[in-house]
Parts: C-alpha cells; sequence; structure tokens
C-alpha cells in the first residue's frame, strides 16, 4: 500500500494490498496503454517566471493532472519536468484500458479552460498541451540499477506513444493515438492522418486524431467522417489535388481544424511537386 499510494489511485491500492500477487515486480510483459502529455513551448514559459512562480504554476498544473489520470485508475510513471507520463493496465489489470486513457487526455484537455482562465485573470501565461497514447505490448516493473529504480515501462510500443505527443504540433492537433488504441478505445471517435514515420524508428506507423467520444457536441459524425475518409483516399491514390481540395473545403468549414489545414497543404506541395512512382505515403517526422 506504502509503495504504490503515491501514483495509482486509492482503488487500484485496495485491490494490490488484498491480492499483493498482482503487483508482481520485476520486468513482465503486459498489454498496456501508455501516455505522454507536454506543454507546449514551455521553455519560454519557464523564462517569463521567477523560479518560485514556476514552481507554483507547475504544481497548479500537475495537481488536476495527476487527478485525472487516477480518477480513470490509470499509474502515474513519472514526472519528466512538465511532462506527464502514465499508464493503464498494470500492476493490476484494467480491462479497458486504451478507452481509459482517452477518456483521459480528453479530461485533461478540458481542464485547461479553467486553468488558463484563472491564469490569465492573475496576469500569468496560459498553456497549450500536446497528448500521445499508444497500446502494445511492453515490459513494466522495476527498472533501474540496485541503488535507485522506478517502477515504469519500455518498449517499442511505449516510444511510439513518446513520438506522438511531439507529433501533434505538425499535424496541429491536441491528441495522437496510434492504430492499436484507435482500434481499442471503443465508443470514440477518431481521424486516420495516414502513415508516419516517427524520429528513430525505421518502421512507418498509423497514426490517428482522437477527436472525441462519440455522440459529443462538435465530434465529426456521418458526413463528416465520410468527408475526411474520402479525403485520405485521394490522398492515398496520388490524387493529390483532389486531395488538397477536399481537405481545404474542410478546414474552410471549421477555421480550428488544424490537421485539414497541414494536410491540405502537404497535398498541395504534392500536386505542384509529384512524388516519384514509388513513392509510399509516408511522413517523416521533423520534431522529438
Amino acid at each position: 500500500r506504502a509503495a504504490f499510494a503515491q501514483y495509482v489511485s486509492r482503488s487500484l491500492v485496495e485491490r494490490i494490498a488484498a491480492n499483493p500477487a498482482a503487483a508482481r515486480l520485476g520486468g513482465e510483459r503486459r498489454e498496456m496503454t501508455v501516455m505522454f502529455s507536454d506543454i507546449r513551448g514551455f521553455s519560454r514559459i519557464a523564462e517569463s517566471l521567477p523560479p518560485e512562480q514556476l514552481a507554483d504554476f507547475l504544481n497548479e498544473y500537475l495537481t488536476p493532472m495527476t487527478a485525472i489520470v487516477l480518477e480513470r485508475d490509470g499509474t502515474l510513471d513519472k514526472y519528466i519536468g512538465d511532462a506527464v507520463m502514465a499508464m493503464w493496465n498494470a500492476p493490476v489489470d484494467v480491462g479497458d484500458h486504451a478507452a481509459r486513457a482517452c477518456d483521459a487526455a480528453l479530461a485533461m484537455q478540458a481542464a485547461l479552460w479553467p486553468l488558463n482562465r484563472a491564469w490569465a485573470a492573475r496576469g500569468k501565461p496560459t498553456i497549450h498541451i500536446g497528448v500521445g497514447i499508444n497500446t502494445g505490448p511492453m515490459s513494466v516493473g522495476n527498472m533501474g540499477s540496485e541503488a535507485r529504480f522506478d517502477y515504469t515501462v519500455l518498449g517499442d510500443a511505449v516510444n511510439l506513444a513518446a513520438r506522438l505527443e511531439p507529433l501533434t504540433k505538425e499535424y496541429g492537433v491536441d491528441i495522437l493515438c496510434g492504430e492499436a488504441t484507435a482500434a481499442a478505445a471503443k465508443g470514440f471517435v477518431f481521424r486516420e492522418l495516414g502513415r508516419v514515420r516517427t524520429k528513430g524508428k525505421d518502421q512507418a506507423a498509423r497514426i490517428f486524431e482522437l477527436c472525441g467520444k462519440a455522440g459529443a457536441k462538435g465530434v465529426p459524425e456521418g458526413a463528416a467522417v465520410a468527408a475526411w475518409e474520402n479525403a485520405m483516399a485521394a490522398y492515398h491514390e496520388r490524387r493529390f489535388a483532389d486531395a488538397a481540395a477536399r481537405f481545404a473545403g474542410i478546414a474552410a468549414a471549421d477555421p480550428a481544424d488544424g490537421a485539414a489545414r497541414v494536410l491540405a497543404e502537404r497535398a498541395r506541395v504534392l500536386a505542384d511537386a509529384p512524388p516519384p512512382p514509388d513513392w509510399d505515403g509516408v511522413y517523416e517526422q521533423r520534431s522529438k
């Protein structure tokens, strides 16, 4: 109970206390979901605030974000400066871990509104965050040295989630998910953004924007989903002028749709300078 109380929810702590074997420590392979969130432009914020005020600012931000993770039976892995790393389905089983991670990401974005209003009223900077989520096989347990270790996850699926978070800036979206997360999380709407070769990886991966819960206000459905799929199909079929027009139309209908603007411009560039015949449609990540 003492070991896990700081980074898992109370309900999970009680389950561990009742059945300690459920929290086996030391490398264990599990199917899990991991999430990385990060404040965009945090270095500029750090420059604008004295160290004491910066610490208070971070505490105000991290407190509700951590609560959101724990309320959804997630496990706080660690803080990395202003970043939050969380995981689901360890140290005990959480069956719908992909959906819980997606729900947490949406709640974190929603929680920024009251925080930003309060900070703006006090003359403090306002922020935006990017979130990357991925699901897959991972090794979880105590990692480190004999003198110091952390309960954390390792694996290729973890690395992809870490790369998806900065990729949100390149696509103009708030939350990006891997293909396995989009397939596993029921009750949510995702939009495919194509295939990306992330920094440090040889294999390309399909990535998806998490738009929101199905049926929620402002979340695309029906004709809007079909319009997006038709635009993506035109892009993959090398009908770049058609794809550019379709994505531009989506962006015109919703000026806040960052992904539509990004893909419209990318399709326009390819229409003007078509790629070679062996083009595989993969986008190379620029940021890390």
